[in-house]
């Protein structure tokens, strides 16, 4: 029998469609691999969707997969960022722009609440400082 005699049927499990490069599925996996380790550890991970080769259809693709959660930040610092849940609790779809409005940066940060939310120390002792100070002067 000859190898030409097996019929071989290819199979694409990769979307199909304009502008998509297939590079945007393996993210999945590693997002629930994060969020396994996440659970594991207590462990955060981010994900610098910037840099790798992803096309706008890509990125669109993935973040219809990932849907929309029901919590969503905007902070204003140098340009505008936003961290949006998905609909994946724990996977945040994290955008920074510039001060002209471009996108300068977008992430995908597996975390309880992401970094860039909690309040750092000093700025806690600040909070505590002044709310003290408004106290004395009741």
């Amino acid at each position: 029998m000859s190898l030409d005699a097996i019929p071989i049927h290819v199979i694409n499990t990769l979307p199909v469609g304009p502008g998509l490069t297939g590079n945007a599925p393996p993210l999945l996996h590693e997002i629930s691999e994060l969020l396994r380790h996440l659970l594991a550890t207590g462990e955060t991970a981010a994900i610098d969707l910037s840099a790798l080769p992803l096309t706008p259809a890509d990125l669109d693709w993935l973040h219809d997969k990932l849907g929309e959660g029901e919590i969503g930040v905007t902070l204003q610092a140098s340009g505008e960022s936003t961290l949006n849940e998905t609909a994946c609790p724990g996977v945040w779809w994290v955008t920074h722009h510039n001060e002209q409005g471009a996108v300068t940066s977008q992430f995908i940060e597996v975390a309880f609440v992401p970094e860039l939310v909690k309040a750092h120390p000093q700025d806690v002792a600040s909070g505590q400082e002044y709310l003290e100070l408004m106290i004395a002067d009741l």
